[in-house]
């Protein structure tokens, strides 16, 4: 799959490198789920600028 093209909304590396720490605790004491035990196949970061475009553009 291509890489996506970048949005206005997305968050730099600067701002990312603040939060990632955080998220990743967050997934590694969450309890896990899946019944596989596999962790999910989730990028964090992708999650969280779908949240910051939606934040941005509204849901039309």
């Amino acid at each position: 799959m291509p890489p996506r093209r970048a949005r206005p909304s997305d968050l730099s590396d600067a701002r990312w490198a603040l939060i990632e720490p955080t998220l990743t605790a967050w997934r590694q004491a969450r309890p896990d789920r899946r019944p596989t035990g596999e962790p999910a196949p989730t990028d964090l970061r992708e999650i969280f600028n779908a949240i910051l475009y939606v934040s941005r553009t509204g849901i039309a």
